[in-house]
């Protein structure tokens, strides 16, 4: 079966890098799943999980934002942040989960502030999501 190369990158640098069936990543339009030989394109990515099928395994990857650039052999996440399992410290995923949670309840009046606390929100609950917690 063929496979496609990818690599999660951002600013601090390389985050995964491997050849899977199949990716699965979230854009603002909703999921994208990408195969071998898919189409060229360019996408904004959201904040959500990158699952990496390779057989009968899913490895995620959890992913804030960025970009997504898919060619026929290979797919380029370049993203505002990238945690693998292992790298996300659930502790402090939970504590920022309960400040986000806090701060929507006191923000409901000011717009700004309940936005911020609700991509807080989402953030924290994707870390623990691709945690597994």
């Amino acid at each position: 079966m063929p496979t496609i190369q990818v690599s999660v990158v951002t600013p601090d640098g390389k985050v995964y890098d491997g050849a899977v069936d199949m990716v699965v990543v979230r854009t603002v339009e909703g999921e994208l799943g990408i195969l071998p030989n898919h189409i060229p394109l360019v996408a904004p990515l959201t904040v959500g999980a990158v699952r990496l099928n390779k057989g009968t395994t899913v490895e995620k990857v959890a992913v804030t934002g960025g970009f997504v650039e898919v060619r026929p052999d290979q797919v380029t996440i370049l993203a505002e942040a990238a945690e693998l399992p292992s790298d996300i410290d659930v502790d402090r995923a939970k504590e920022a989960e309960k400040r986000a949670r806090q701060r929507i309840e006191s923000a409901k009046t000011d717009a700004i502030d309940f936005k911020r606390a609700e991509l807080a929100l989402r953030r924290a609950t994707n870390r623990l999501d691709v945690a597994g917690k």
